[in-house]
């Protein structure tokens, strides 16, 4: 529809409008034709160029002239329509209600104009609102009829989408039946949210590299495209959730009152809570007055990365069905509802360059240097790309101009580059074939997306290892962190990991910024080190495949760590979570005479290779059995329950297998339940009952 001519033409004037403070009725036509641009790349292409906050801003641009210029309002303005575009693979259905927009603010004076606008259209002196979380994902519309769930959809472009119903009886949190009909109700609409958690997320992105896959950007592409998969069994593999949130319409049965819960918002998330659907009933909260609902939105904005789930900001509604009616809506949003979005966690920018980082154990990370965009509250320069095949699917060149993204867990991804706006200057990226520190050719698996440096001497490969094992989780050395790994191992202090045990602290007192409590405070930490607990040794060692649940594992297993020296492969297997692979590596590790000859050293230096809680251990009421910890506990913390399990003998896994006894589990638990549930053997207790099996209250 848009010629590459036509594209650039457009993004200029989108670059434009987005540095404008304001505009006037002479660009009206322009507005029109740039926000209509981006419908189309978003509704028909799914392929936007410019994030969802930058299109907001363009939006609010033309929204202001039309209202201070209503006779120049047309009939195809895009705020007067939802955007059209539809994909040809579902067939296409139409909602009984058309799925409207959210109109959009970013700040506290938008709230408060909300308001005023909402007593004047209702006459209110002080209006009642529902706020509840804006969650991030896939909008989809369910119809129940007669109480058995008949049709699922996509928002499409709002008054149309695609029938999904085969996949939306994939997700386990939607039910199939529901008893409406005890409320008098004969058929109802459900709009609502379907949802990938960010441990699925993170768990199903680990798979995907694993097999040399790139990883998804995002929790809501992931949903959304899960959604469009022609397969239902895999569907079902993603482990989707659906939040309902609104309904948008019903029928009663003849001669049945209306119900009271189906007053108001609350009550209809109430409703739907009580019928066995996921609403935001415990997270939504009542508030008359607008200053209330102003500090909540703010409170919550910095607990969104505490969430399990992807939210983008706070819905705030009029909690009045019949406020609602009297305040009805326009084409494009409803007049008793305001999105109050949170900062920004995506932007576009530029490629300036690519840098290969060598890490501990010799892969090869690409790194987009791009140039510093504010993402989410953050300035962001730099964007791991993975490996080289991710660079290749993604087609990214030096120059390009890229949608980053930075989700909850702070990671900065690089989504797409607009490739639409290349001018042909643009230039290959290429990945090196040999070491960009040592200079030794690089090697990859056959079965693995990265390449590596297999000189384990590589002075990279060194400091790296030298920084994960001094770091908070390994030997927790403070005082010691990367900037002076790096600076001690430029200046000859420290050349191995024995090496930080041997420090010349008159040397580096010599140094500027190094006095002498900093000197103290750091020989005391690297003497505290020498007594950590086995487990934080082994995980310090950096083998390859090892992180801190196997690393338990190992210490629970030998009175000695250079016990496993004498261990076969067969050995290892037959250790709780221990699979082929994490097996090889460990044998591989310990067979090495490099890494049996840095053990020596440690240990003749001071440092703790005996399992001291092995050879104290006098048994426990937890002893002989394992455990698996999922969702958030009402009380401890997941490091709390876990030292418990060990301190009464108890074993933790990393997985849910047959090998499993327990699975302790907290709010949101997800995919480990659903697990375990189909295996007799594991039982199945929430705090409280695993508290009782310790013997406290």
């Amino acid at each position: 529809m848009y010629s590459k001519e036509q594209t650039q033409v457009l993004q200029k004037k989108t670059d434009k409008f987005l540095q404008a403070k304001q505009a006037g009725p002479s660009e009206m036509d322009a507005l029109r034709s740039v926000l209509r641009f981006h419908e189309y790349r978003y509704y028909i292409l799914n392929d936007p160029l410019i994030s969802d906050f930058e299109y907001d801003t363009i939006f609010k641009l033309l929204e202001g002239i039309e209202r201070e210029h209503p006779d120049l309002v047309t009939p195809d303005s895009p705020t007067q329509r939802v955007a059209k575009g539809l994909t040809k693979d579902f067939p296409t259905v139409q909602h009984l209600v058309p799925m409207l927009s959210l109109d959009n603010s970013y700040n506290s004076e938008d709230l408060v104009d909300f308001d005023r606008k909402a007593k004047e259209l209702t006459g209110e002196q002080q209006i009642e609102y529902c706020i509840e979380p804006k969650f991030d994902g896939a909008g989809i519309s369910l119809i129940y009829e007669n109480d058995l769930l008949v049709r699922g959809a996509t928002r499409g472009d709002g008054v149309e989408g695609d029938d999904i119903t085969t996949n939306i009886k994939q997700i386990r949190s939607i039910p199939l039946s529901a008893r409406f009909s005890s409320y008098g109700i004969q058929q109802i609409e459900i709009r609502g949210e379907v949802l990938i958690n960010k441990n699925n997320f993170k768990h199903f992105n680990e798979q995907l590299m694993e097999q040399g896959l790139a990883p998804l950007a995002n929790p809501r592409n992931a949903a959304s495209g899960t959604l469009r998969i022609k397969d239902p069994a895999e569907v079902a593999k993603r482990n989707l959730e659906a939040f309902v949130y609104h309904i948008s319409d019903f029928t009663l049965q003849e001669g049945k009152p209306l119900p009271e819960l189906l007053r108001s918002h609350a009550g209809a998330l109430k409703l739907l809570w009580e019928l066995g659907f996921k609403s935001p009933e415990k997270e939504k909260k009542q508030f008359r007055g607008i200053e209330q609902v102003v500090r909540y939105c703010y409170d919550f904005e910095a607990q969104r990365d505490d969430l399990p789930y992807e939210i983008d900001g706070m819905v705030v509604k009029v909690n009045s069905f019949a406020l609602q009616d009297k305040m009805g809506m326009t084409s494009h949003h409803p007049r008793w509802a305001i999105a109050y979005k949170f900062k920004a966690r995506q932007g576009t920018s530029t490629l300036l360059q690519v840098e290969f980082q060598v890490g501990r154990t010799g892969s090869i990370t690409p790194v987009a240097k791009i140039a510093a965009t504010p993402i989410g509250g953050v300035m962001v320069s730099s964007v791991s790309l993975f490996n080289e095949e991710v660079i290749r699917e993604k087609d990214l060149m030096i120059g390009d101009t890229v949608l980053v993204e930075r989700a909850g867990d702070v990671i900065p991804y690089i989504v797409k580059p607009q490739s639409a706006l290349r001018t042909g200057k643009e230039k290959k990226i290429i990945f090196p074939h040999q070491c960009p520190v040592c200079k030794t050719r690089l090697f990859k698996e056959p079965s693995e997306a990265v390449w590596r440096c297999i000189n384990i001497e590589c002075p990279a490969q060194v400091v790296e290892r030298i920084i994960h094992f001094v770091s908070k989780d390994a030997m927790d050395i403070r005082g010691l962190g990367e900037a002076n790994v790096r600076k001690f191992y430029e200046l000859g202090l420290i050349r191995d990991i024995p090496g930080i045990y041997t420090l010349d602290f008159d040397k580096i007192g010599s140094l500027e910024g190094f006095g002498k409590k900093s000197i103290d405070n750091l020989s005391a930490a690297i003497a505290h080190s020498k007594s950590q607990p086995l487990h934080r040794l082994i995980f310090a060692l950096g083998i390859r495949f090892v992180g801190e649940t196997t690393a338990k594992t190992l210490a629970h297993a030998v009175s000695h760590l250079l016990d496993f020296k004498n261990y076969s492969t067969e050995q290892l297997l037959a250790l709780e979570d221990v699979g082929p692979k994490v097996a090889g590596s460990i044998y591989h590790f310990f067979q090495n005479p490099a890494n049996l000859k840095m053990l020596h050293q440690l240990e003749k230096l001071g440092v703790q290779l005996k399992n001291i809680k092995k050879e104290n251990t006098t048994g426990g009421t937890l002893q002989g059995l394992s455990f698996l910890l999922t969702g958030t506990l009402p009380r401890l913390k997941r490091s709390e329950a876990e030292e418990l399990i060990e301190q009464h003998g108890g074993k933790l896994l990393s997985g849910v297998s047959s090998k499993l006894n327990y699975l302790v589990v907290g709010e949101d638990a997800g995919s480990k339940l659903e697990k375990a549930k189909k295996i007799n053997s594991i039982k199945i207790i929430n705090e409280d009952e695993f508290l009782q099996l310790i013997g406290k209250k």
